[in-house]
C-alpha cells in the first residue's frame, strides 16, 4: 500500500493543512481525542510530539507542553499504546515528531516495526544528522516504509538542499526561519527570498512550511510558496484554556482552514 503522505500529497497540491501538538497534552489521555478532532475539522495531516525532557528547538508553549505531558506520564511506550487502534478510525497521515534520544533508547528498528504495525507514516527527528540517518538507520525506515522527513532552513546551503531532496521521501520540512518554534511572527517576517529561492530549485519532494505559523494570514503567506504548512505552538496554546477540547480543536481549526 502507498504510504498516505504520498497519497495526501497527490490528490491535494496546494492548502494543506498540518498540525503539531504534545502527545499527553493537556490530559494523559488527550491524545486520541486530539486526533479525531483534528481530522474531523480539517486537518490533512497530524504531527504527534514525543514529549522531551530537553527541547531544545522549541519555544516556551512547546516546552510547556513537553514538560507537562512527562509529569502526566506520557512516554513513547505508553504513546504507542494509546495508537494501536487509530487507524480503525483515522484516515489521514500520521507522522510522530521529536528528538532522537526517545527513539534510540526504544531502539530504532523497534520504533520502526511499531510505527507500521499502528499505521504511522513519516518520522521527524530533527537533531538526527542526515549522514547518521543513511549510514545506520535506513534500512529500517524503508524497510517498515516509514518516511524519515527532513528539515532544511533559510541558512541550508544548496547543494545541501539537494542532497536532502534526493534521501526524502514524503514532504521536507522547510523552516521559515532560523529561530525556535513559536508565535508572533507576521507575514513579513518571512523570508520571501528564501521561499522563493527553493521554490526555483524544481526539488522533487513537495514541501510544508513550518515554525511561526499562527493565523490565517501566516498560513495563507506560506502556503503562496509551499503545498501547505504546519501550525504548533498555536493551537497547543489554543489547548491550554479549559473550554473543552472539541471546542477548542473546532473553533482553531475554523479560524485557519482556508
Amino acid at each position: 500500500m502507498k504510504n498516505r503522505i504520498n497519497q495526501l500529497f497527490e490528490s491535494k497540491k496546494k492548502n494543506i493543512f498540518s498540525v503539531y501538538f504534545t502527545a499527553g497534552f493537556p490530559q494523559l489521555n488527550s491524545t486520541t481525542d486530539i486526533i479525531h478532532e483534528l481530522e474531523k475539522n480539517g486537518a490533512d495531516l497530524i504531527e504527534i510530539g514525543i514529549p522531551f525532557s530537553d527541547p531544545t528547538a522549541d519555544g516556551p508553549t512547546i516546552q510547556r507542553s513537553s514538560e507537562a505531558a512527562l509529569k502526566n506520564g506520557m512516554s513513547l511506550k505508553l504513546l504507542f499504546e494509546q495508537l494501536k487502534d487509530i487507524r480503525k478510525t483515522v484516515k489521514i497521515p500520521l507522522i510522530l515528531m521529536g528528538y532522537f534520544n526517545p527513539v534510540m533508547q526504544f531502539g530504532v528498528a523497534a520504533f520502526c516495526e511499531k510505527c507500521r504495525e499502528i499505521g504511522i507514516d513519516g518520522a521527524i527527528l530533527p537533531d538526527l544528522p542526515l549522514e547518521e540517518y543513511e549510514l545506520h538507520f535506513k534500512k529500517d525506515f524503508e524497510q517498515n516504509q516509514l518516511h524519515n522527513i527532513l528539515l532544511i532552513t533559510p541558512q541550508t546551503p544548496e547543494e545541501r538542499i539537494r542532497k536532502i531532496d534526493a534521501a526524502s521521501g514524503g514532504f521536507i520540512y522547510m523552516v521559515s526561519s532560523a529561530s525556535t518554534t513559536g508565535t508572533g511572527k507576521k507575514v513579513e517576517d518571512f523570508r520571501q527570498d528564501y521561499f522563493e529561492r527553493v521554490e526555483q530549485m524544481n526539488l522533487k519532494n513537495p514541501r510544508l512550511i513550518g515554525f511561526g505559523i499562527s493565523d490565517r494570514a501566516t498560513f495563507s503567506n506560506a502556503c503562496k510558496f509551499a503545498s501547505g504548512a504546519i501550525i504548533g505552538s498555536a493551537f497547543v496554546k489554543a489547548l491550554e484554556p479549559d473550554s473543552g477540547l472539541k471546542t477548542s480543536v473546532a473553533d482553531f481549526a475554523k479560524s485557519i482552514v482556508l
